[in-house]
């Protein structure tokens, strides 16, 4: 739009506090020859100029063409404005005002800065805590917005002369880098007596040694360790009374990645992200890896190092290293120094760390490519608190906040178009994730002064989250919507996917463990058709009961009792199979309807097959590992389905395994291997959802599916599901950024909540 006047004021709204904006129009103002300044709020960008009506406008295109590459122009207003007084343009001081969701996370080691530190010509050589604008800690730093040091865990440290002149330095790469420090005047290493780079040589020499030492990072501390030391490795885990999950090992670049693990280009793409994710890869089992590592496991959780720590601590050891959380079993990752040394006790032999406190635990984002996309599995350390952008048919709707589930839990506080899902914050399944839960949700709040009017929360009321929900709506007087827990896992793909508020009703596929339906049972495998304010299940998978309830999601052998039972009775059950368990115990339980309550859950059907196939332990130690192991099983091989049966009951239609277990028993007689055999299931479970979900999709005439569920983080089984729901020529929905497992539920919940409340309102 033209503008008649000298002078005017430009809004812009995004991705801009953090990422360089203000020295960046600094720049362009002084190349068109405009006056005036540029200042943050706390929910924009604010620049007074004055000049020729041409220079502005090419000011003003440049602001979108140019910005800096981790900004986000989202919007971008111009108003008249009084004539500003100067012949200069200037960096204002920042102003507070409204806060919003556009702060930047955490961000990757640059090159420039990467290059710096080994450079023995900088003043930054080898200095553990380089940072510049485009890079370093952010919103683990961040205690208040606007965005300022003072505001930030840095506000300790004085800056020398030489980071001031730096830091003041419109032209600088390091103008208003709030993490800015130098060995001078920054935060420096320990290592027991050991300070600086004698303190990151100390603990080098203890890792090459074998020790196991905790190193703090950005977001929390981990415990590290040689990844290639089988011995080590194992004493790790024996500490650390972690007997099987997969560790996450840090590599020093991508070199290193493809040495241990096969890295397509899409996948060195992901693992070079600013965000650094954790990246699964499918691993070189003759590789260098202990393979402890990632035990029964055909993929490897790898990381590039993203801070400077990293780079100089990978670049003394030579080798790879374990990065995983610092904590001991089922609790928080410790983040806070005076915590550290007792906490892990016994589990480390030192600690190398430093005076720079972290604000909030933040852990690292897990990653995986699929059907063509990164996945996020954990949003965390480098993908928060980035917002994502809701319909815009949203646009105006209240502010909420979404509570999650329990399992993999993360909130989501909501405004108009803009979504805030926050960090993974741990199981809450302990008092000491549930404290650090309350505290994570009330720092969110804090910093980015959200006031919700509503709190959504899981349609099951036992849920530590749900009850947390609750009495704060009570407390805060605020409507409570409760939001079955299959509908919001499908409504968060249509909310990431931009499906309209009023786009109408899609087909939803849902597949996980366990969510309390709205009939009050058990569900896990559902066809829905539902929009953002409905849902109606369509069909399932049949029910078969969980005996001892929660117990038989710990222990696969009680649901694979329970499935082959239904499929081929007592007399069909296998001699060889499940020797010494109680059945007839289990089974009278199941009998009498006693803790056995019945459930359409796909995440036990692939527990209950890893069973079979003899790849699930007694008791799992870790949610999703006979689920793992059964996918590794399978790797790529091409198999016939085995087959499902669909049938009708209580007016719903349901999917049927007896004929998948009749077989699957078949083809264990006939001594067929495993690996075969898991093939052929996941490509029977794969055709019989994608065909009914198909067959809904045609009798209620949509044209659209979305997939949804923790059990879709099993790639194989997503693009099988994938492929054949378009080769029905349907469009296919997936989640992406936001998580399909439990993490992504809160997002789900609070677009379903914002588009119930819309309609209440007549909109």
């Amino acid at each position: 739009m033209e503008r008649t006047g000298e002078a005017e004021e430009i809004t812009v709204r995004g991705i801009v506090q953090g990422v360089g904006f203000r020295p960046f129009v600094w720049r362009l103002a002084r190349r068109f020859g405009l006056a005036g300044s540029v200042s943050n709020t706390g929910d924009a960008v604010r620049i007074h100029i004055r000049g020729p009506v041409e220079a502005r406008a090419a000011f003003v295109a440049a602001l979108v063409a140019e910005a800096p590459p981790l900004a986000r122009v989202e919007q971008v207003t111009r108003v008249p404005a009084a004539p500003v007084e100067g012949a200069e343009f200037h960096i204002a001081e920042s102003g507070l005002g409204t806060v919003s969701v556009g702060i930047v996370p955490d961000l990757a080691t640059c090159p420039a800065c990467r290059s710096e530190i080994a450079d023995p010509k900088a003043r930054r050589f080898r200095y553990a805590f380089t940072n510049c604008t485009d890079c370093g800690p952010r919103f683990s730093i961040v205690e208040g917005l606007p965005y300022d040091r003072p505001r930030t865990t840095m506000r300790a440290f004085a800056l020398c002369p030489d980071c001031r002149r730096e830091y003041d330095d419109p032209a600088d790469r390091r103008f208003h880098a709030q993490p800015i420090a130098c060995p001078t005047c920054g935060p420096r290493l320990r290592f027991g007596a050991f300070e600086g780079d004698a303190a990151l040589a100390a603990a080098a020499s203890a890792l090459k040694a074998g020790a196991i030492l905790a190193v703090k990072g950005i977001g929390g501390f981990h415990i590290a360790c040689d990844a290639t030391s089988e011995a080590v490795v194992a004493e790790l885990r024996r500490r650390k009374q972690r007997p099987a999950k997969p560790l996450a090992v840090m590599v020093a670049d991508l070199a290193a990645a493809r040495a241990l693990a096969e890295v397509s280009a899409l996948e060195a793409e992901a693992l070079s992200d600013p965000s650094a994710p954790i990246v699964l890869l499918r691993r070189h089992l003759d590789g260098p890896l202990a393979p402890s590592v990632a035990p029964g496991q055909s993929h490897v959780g790898l990381m590039l190092t993203y801070t400077p720590l990293h780079h100089l601590l990978l670049a003394s050891v030579g080798g790879p290293l374990v990065m995983t959380s610092a904590n001991r079993a089922n609790a928080p990752q410790v983040f806070r120094d005076e915590e550290a040394e007792a906490a892990l006790a016994g589990i480390v032999d030192g600690l190398l760390t430093h005076d720079r406190p972290i604000a909030r635990r933040l852990e690292d984002g897990v990653v995986r490519i699929a059907a063509g996309g990164v996945r996020v599995m954990r949003r965390g350390r480098g993908q928060a608190p980035r917002a994502l952008d809701w319909p815009a048919d949203f646009e105006g709707a209240p502010p909420i906040l979404a509570l999650g589930s329990d399992l993999k839990s993360a909130a989501c506080l909501s405004h108009g178009r803009k979504a805030l899902l926050t960090h993974h914050l741990g199981d809450l399944d302990t008092p000491a994730v549930e404290d650090e839960f309350a505290r994570a949700l009330a720092d969110m709040a804090d910093v980015f002064a959200h006031h919700p009017e509503a709190v959504a929360v899981d349609l099951h009321p036992g849920y530590r989250a749900t009850q947390f929900g609750t009495a704060l709506a009570v407390e805060r007087g605020l409507p409570l919507l409760a939001i079955p827990h299959h509908h919001a896992h499908i409504a968060a793909t249509l909310a990431e996917n931009g499906w309209p508020r009023l786009g109408g009703p899609v087909v939803g596929l849902a597949l996980d463990g366990l969510g309390l339906g709205d009939d009050g049972t058990l569900w896990g495998a559902e066809v829905l058709v539902c929009d953002y304010r409905e849902s109606r299940r369509i069909a399932r998978l049949v029910p078969i009961p969980l005996a001892g309830g929660d117990v038989a999601s710990r222990e696969p052998w009680r649901v694979l009792l329970a499935h082959l039972d239904t499929a081929v009775g007592e007399d069909g059950f296998p001699a060889d199979l499940l020797d010494g368990k109680p059945l007839a115990t289990v089974r009278a339980m199941i009998a009498k309807g006693l803790n056995a309550p019945l459930a359409s859950s796909a995440g036990r059907l692939f527990d209950a097959m890893a069973a079979l196939l003899g790849l699930a332990p007694d008791r799992l130690s870790f949610e999703g590992e006979a689920a793992m192991a059964l996918e590794a099983c399978a790797g790529d091989i091409m198999a016939a389905p085995y087959p499902m049966a669909v049938r009708e009951a209580d007016g719903l239609m349901e999917l049927d395994p007896a004929p998948l277990w009749r077989t699957a028993l078949a083809d264990r007689a006939a001594g067929v291997p495993a690996p075969a055999m898991a093939a052929r299931f996941h490509a029977g479970v794969a055709a019989a959802f994608a065909d009914l979900a198909a067959w809904v999709a045609e009798g209620h005439g949509l044209s659209t599916v979305a997939l949804s569920g923790g059990v879709f983080q099993n790639a194989r089984l997503l693009e099988d599901v994938a492929a054949r729901l378009s080769a029905h020529g349907l469009a296919v929905l997936l989640p992406a950024e936001v998580p399909a497992n439990d993490g992504g539920l809160a997002f789900g919940q609070a677009a379903i909540a914002a588009a119930r409340l819309m309609a209440s309102e007549g909109r």
